[in-house]
Parts: structure tokens; C-alpha cells; sequence
């Protein structure tokens, strides 16, 4: 499922740290390294004292393709790195979505950016198509 701003798959698994290392790996062959991961379930309960199901946010970067805009670019550092999220739905099956970067930064104005974000928007569709 494609959404305006990110692409998404669902996944039929209820083992989320598989689907965690599984992801990371995944991100692994298309270059990307994991520079963060937010605990959100964790961080609402603490803060907010708010239940919710489990959901990961994973700060992926590619550093060839961040090198490359963020040289066009300076200020597009701002929207690194690439967000890949895994979350659990009501039915036990999980989520993943990852930022569309063609989307996300194709509001900057910078043409010679479009083609990388294109890039790395296919490269984060192929990450959810591994799993």
C-alpha cells in the first residue's frame, strides 16, 4: 500500500524483534545502516503514561545518497535520516512503512534532487518487498 508521503507493506508475523533484525538486515543489503531506533510504545507510556501496541521507528541512512543531497543541499540534512517504522497492528500482524523521500523532498524546489530521492525511495520500496 502506497500512501501520499510513505510506502507501507503489512507483514503476517507476531515475532516483532524477528521482523526488527530481519528489517535491519534487509536495510543492510541496500546500503542503509540503523544511525537511531525509538522505542514509541515505551517512550508514550513514560512520558504520557498512554498505552499503545508496539511501534519502532528506525532512523535509516544511506550514506552515499545522504553525501549526495546533503551536497546539493546543506539544510536537507533537516530530513535525515530516512524513518522505517515497524508497528503492531490490532490483529497481531505488523506494519512496516518507510518516508517516500521523492515525497518528502520534492517540496524543496531542487530539481537535481528528484533523481536521488527517486533513488532512495526504490531502495526503501525493495527493503519492505525483501520481508
Amino acid at each position: 500500500m502506497d500512501m501520499d508521503y510513505c510506502i507501507t507493506r503489512t507483514i503476517d508475523t507476531t515475532d516483532l524483534m524477528a521482523l526488527k533484525q530481519r528489517t535491519i538486515e534487509a536495510l543492510k543489503s541496500e546500503g542503509f545502516g540503523v544511525l537511531t531506533e525509538i522505542d514509541l510504545q515505551a517512550t508514550l507510556k513514560a512520558k504520557l503514561n498512554k498505552d499503545h501496541l508496539p511501534h519502532l521507528i528506525l532512523g535509516a541512512c544511506n550514506p552515499g545518497f545522504a553525501d549526495q543531497v546533503v551536497t546539493m543541499e546543506p539544510h536537507i540534512s533537516t530530513m535525515l535520516p530516512c524513518n522505517v517504522t515497524i508497528r503492531q497492528l490490532p490483529n497481531g500482524k505488523h506494519e512496516l512503512a518507510a518516508i517516500d523521500p521523492a515525497a518528502a523532498m520534492g517540496g524543496i524546489g531542487n530539481p537535481a534532487i528528484e533523481p536521488i530521492a527517486a533513488q532512495v525511495r526504490d531502495a526503501l520500496q525493495r527493503v519492505l518487498e525483501m520481508l
